[in-house]
C-alpha cells in the first residue's frame, strides 16, 4: 500500500524531531531516562489529540482512585497534573477548533449548575476561607469540570465500554493494594481496618474514604457479569472485580460501605431474580454473612462497654447535630466548602477534645452549603435517579438491538448512584468524585439514547403513522364510494 506524500513527510518530520530531542537531551541531561521521556513527547501530543476520551478518562481514574498514591512508583511523575493539562487542551481543541464535540444542555444540568454557583459564591464567604479556596481549586473545580467533559465526550458505544472497563480496572488495582496491605498489616487503623497511603496523607488513608472509592466500581463489575452478550473478557473482568472489590471493602470494615454494597446487590437481585420470595430470603441470609465476614463488631469504635451506643455511632449523632446547627447559623451559603471540620468545636453538643468528620453526605452538604444549597443538591440527586430509571426502561425496551456496553453502563451508573445514596448516609461524599462521575454517565447515556433510539428523557417517542398498504388504500376508496351512494 502506497503511503501518501504528505503523510510520509509528516512521519519523517516526527522521526527527525524525536532524534534531535534525544541528542539534545543526551548532551544536556545526565539521566538517559529523561532524554527518552522528552523524545516521546511529540508522539504523546499526537496521541492525546487522537484519543480524547482515553485522556479524560485517565485523568478521572487517577484523580478519583488516586492511583499515583496507591502505587509509589507513579507518585513522583505528577501524572494527574499532566493529564489535567492534556484534558483541558483536548476539550478546547475539540470544541472550539476541530468542532468534533458539540456541548448540549439537559434538564439535569440546571440544578447542578445552580448548586455549583451557590458553592462558588459561598467560597469567599466561608468561615474558613483558606480551606474553602484550597479545596475548591485543588479538588472540587476539577470534579465539576470533568463532569461536563465526560458527559459531552461519551457519545458512542465504544466510549461507554472504555469508560466502564477503566473504572473496573482502576477499582481492581486499588483493591489489590488494599488486600496486600491487609495481609501484611500495613497502615491498619484501629488494628484491623485497612488503609492505603496513610504515610503520605492520602485520601485513601481513611478506611471510610477508601471504602467509598472501592464501592463505586463494584456496580459496574456486577453489570459485566449479569448482562448478556458482554463477551468472555468483560465477564471475566467483572468476576475478578467482584471478588477483589468485595474482599477489599470488607477489609475496611465500613458499615456505610457495607450498606451500600447490600443495596447494589439487592437492586441487581430484584432485577434478575424472578422468584421474589427466594430473593428476600437469600438476601437476608447474605446480609448477615457479609456483616459477620466484615468483622464490624470487632472494631474498637464499634464496641460499647455499657450496652448503649458504640463510640462510632455516638460520634455520628453528635456530628449530625453539629451539621444542623451550622446550617441554622448560616442558612444561605452554609459554613463553606470543606469547612465543617474546623467548625465542629463551635457547634457540637458534646466536645471530646477532637474535631470529627460529619460522616454523612446529606448532613455534610447541609452544613457546608446551607438549606438552599441542600435543596438543590437533593433536587439534582432525585433528578439523576429518575433519569437513570428512564434510561433503564429505554434499554429494556430495546434490549434486542442495544449494545451490551450501553446496557452495562446504564445499569452500573444507576446502581452505583443508589449505592452511593445509601452508603452516603454514613460516608462523606457530597463533594467527592462518585456522585459526579455517576451523574456524567447517567446524563451522557440519556443523551445517547435520545439521539440513537428516539427516546426523549427516557420516554419513547410516539411512532410515526404507518403508511397504509395498497390493499388498505383500495378498501378505503371502496368504502368512500359506498358512502357517497
Amino acid at each position: 500500500m502506497r503511503i501518501p506524500t504528505d503523510t510520509k513527510w509528516r512521519q519523517i518530520i516526527i522521526a527527525v524531531a524525536a532524534c534531535l530531542l534525544v541528542w539534545l537531551a543526551w548532551r544536556g541531561l545526565p539521566n538517559p531516562a529523561v532524554a527518552f521521556i522528552i523524545a516521546i513527547v511529540p508522539l504523546a501530543v499526537i496521541g492525546v489529540f487522537r484519543a480524547p476520551v482515553l485522556v479524560v478518562l485517565l485523568f478521572v481514574c487517577f484523580s478519583f482512585f488516586r492511583l499515583h498514591e496507591a502505587f509509589p512508583l507513579l507518585y513522583q511523575l505528577k501524572i494527574p497534573k499532566l493529564l489535567s493539562l492534556a484534558a483541558i487542551s483536548v476539550l478546547f481543541w475539540n470544541i472550539f477548533i476541530a468542532e468534533t464535540i458539540k456541548p448540549y444542555w439537559r434538564f439535569e444540568f440546571t440544578p447542578l449548575t445552580i448548586f455549583i454557583v451557590l458553592i462558588t459564591v459561598g467560597v469567599p464567604l466561608a468561615t474558613n476561607v483558606a480551606e474553602a479556596q484550597n479545596y475548591y481549586t485543588q479538588v472540587y473545580s476539577k470534579i465539576v469540570l470533568m463532569l461536563f467533559i465526560v458527559a459531552w465526550l461519551l457519545r458512542e458505544e465504544k466510549d461507554f465500554l472504555l469508560g466502564v472497563r477503566m473504572i473496573v480496572i482502576s477499582g481492581i488495582a486499588i483493591a489489590y493494594v488494599a488486600i496486600y496491605n491487609k495481609l501484611n498489616g500495613i497502615g491498619l487503623v484501629e488494628e484491623t481496618r485497612v488503609t492505603i497511603g496513610r504515610e503520605i496523607d492520602s485520601s485513601l488513608g481513611d478506611p471510610n474514604d477508601l471504602s467509598s472509592v472501592l464501592q463505586f466500581p463494584l456496580s459496574f463489575a456486577v453489570a459485566f457479569v449479569l448482562t448478556a452478550r458482554t463477551g468472555f473478557f468483560n465477564r471475566l473482568l467483572g468476576l475478578v472485580g467482584i471478588v477483589m472489590l468485595m474482599y477489599a471493602i470488607l477489609a475496611t470494615q465500613s458499615r456505610g460501605a457495607l450498606l451500600g454494597v447490600m443495596s447494589v446487590f439487592g437492586l441487581y437481585g430484584w432485577r434478575y431474580v424472578k422468584n421474589k420470595l427466594l430473593f428476600v430470603g437469600g438476601g437476608g441470609l447474605a446480609a448477615m454473612v457479609l456483616y459477620v465476614a466484615a468483622g464490624v463488631g470487632s472494631r474498637k469504635t464499634a464496641q460499647s462497654s455499657d450496652g448503649g451506643l458504640d463510640t462510632s455511632s455516638e460520634q455520628r449523632l453528635h456530628a449530625w447535630e453539629a451539621a444542623i446547627g451550622m446550617a441554622t447559623a448560616y442558612p444561605i451559603f452554609g459554613v463553606g466548602l470543606h469547612s465543617y471540620y474546623s467548625n465542629y468545636y463551635a457547634f457540637t453538643p458534646k466536645w471530646d477534645g477532637l474535631n470529627h468528620a460529619v460522616h454523612s453526605t446529606w448532613f455534610g452538604v447541609l452544613a457546608e452549603s446551607g438549606y438552599i444549597g441542600f435543596i438543590f443538591f437533593i433536587t439534582l440527586f432525585v433528578g439523576l435517579i429518575r433519569s437513570g430509571i428512564r434510561n433503564m426502561k429505554t434499554v429494556d425496551r430495546h434490549a434486542a438491538t442495544i449494545s451490551p456496553a450501553v446496557s452495562v453502563a446504564t445499569q452500573g451508573a444507576l446502581m452505583g448512584l443508589v449505592g452511593t445514596a445509601v452508603s452516603g448516609s454514613f460516608l462523606t461524599m457530597g463533594f467527592t468524585w462518585p456522585i459526579y462521575i455517576a451523574a456524567a454517565f447517567v446524563i451522557s447515556i440519556a443523551q445517547f439514547l435520545e439521539d440513537s433510539y428516539g427516546a426523549q428523557d427516557g420516554k419513547a417517542v410516539p411512532a410515526a403513522p404507518k403508511k397504509p398498504s395498497r390493499l388498505e388504500r383500495l378498501r378505503a376508496r371502496l368504502k368512500a364510494g359506498r358512502a357517497k351512494r
